[in-house]
């Protein structure tokens, strides 16, 4: 899941992170993500079928809690890679976190058929969270453990 905004924490104090010098820390790491989201949305208007760029790029607006901007990243690389299990499931992820839970079990099935087998990590990713008891997301699972 993403890890909270934390541009806006105050530096002095204790606690996780170690004061104000790992609070300092903390800022330094987002600002770094911000700076390459700026460097990689600039690095792909020049080469728009970047893929290893448009990874990084879906993987820190997940950081960063953009999620309808990652969404375009993954639509776009699902294009590129139209046979590639774990874009699919990625894709999948990005449609559970923003509730769209027809289009992430369709995209879900789709990289399972597809042939992501990772079944260990999906019942874990919390990006799953909320359709974890799902009937349909369990039916799925089953179904495809049965392949395996």
């Amino acid at each position: 899941m993403p890890q909270p905004n934390k541009r806006n924490a105050p530096l002095g104090g204790g606690g996780p992170g170690g004061g104000s010098i790992g609070r300092l820390a903390s800022l330094a790491q987002q600002d770094v993500i911000d700076f390459e989201i700026a460097f990689y949305e600039r690095l792909i208007r020049s080469i728009p079928d970047y893929v290893e760029v448009l990874q990084i790029l879906a993987q820190h607006y997940r950081l960063r809690d953009r999620q309808r901007e990652g969404l375009a990243v993954d639509l776009r690389l699902a294009e590129l890679r139209p046979n590639d299990p774990r874009i699919h499931y990625n894709l999948a992820c990005r449609y559970a976190l923003l509730r769209q839970t027809e289009q992430a079990l369709r995209t879900l099935r789709r990289a399972l058929e597809l042939g992501y087998r990772d079944f260990q990590y999906l019942e874990q990713d919390q990006d799953w969270d909320h359709l974890r008891k799902d009937h349909r997301f369990q039916k799925l699972l089953r179904e495809f453990r049965t392949r395996s």
